[in-house]
């Protein structure tokens, strides 16, 4: 079983060291102490929190604002940091938490989209193909 210490947690859900603290001390993440006195949460618990975060940006929020259903459902919002065009063509980064989202669209695109550094926009992601790895 993975447990992870509060800082690994706070990485993995894209939010401050603080706020994992706060979660736990109020019992939404549970977690025990080590004979050292640090804090692990068994990994279980904090896949729950992290699909129950997902959940709730699904429906509110800039991810829960569209006027038509999509199928699509893994949706990262963040911050657009960069964005290089070159003739009709343009590269847009998304950070969305600790997820770096790399996407190449027509230079037509961004003009409509109002796309440049410090810009909330939601990145959607339809693969037909997901390689996972895990970290040794």
């Amino acid at each position: 079983m993975s447990e992870f210490k509060i800082g690994e947690a706070a990485h993995l859900l894209g939010v401050s060291t603080d706020t994992v603290r706060r979660w736990v001390d109020a019992g939404r993440l549970p977690a025990h102490r080590t004979g050292g006195g640090h804090r692990l949460i068994d990994g279980t618990d904090l896949a729950r929190m992290a699909q129950e975060r997902a959940e709730s940006r699904d429906t509110a929020g800039a991810e829960g604002a569209h006027s038509a259903a999509l199928s699509a459902r893994n949706r990262f919002t963040g911050l657009v940091t960069r964005v290089l065009r070159d003739g009709v063509m343009a590269q847009v980064e998304i950070q969305a938490g600790p997820h770096r989202v790399v996407s190449l669209i027509s230079a037509e695109a961004v003009d409509d989209l109002g796309l440049e550094p410090g810009v909330l926009a939601v990145a959607v992601v339809k693969a037909t193909n997901v390689v996972v790895e895990r970290p040794r």
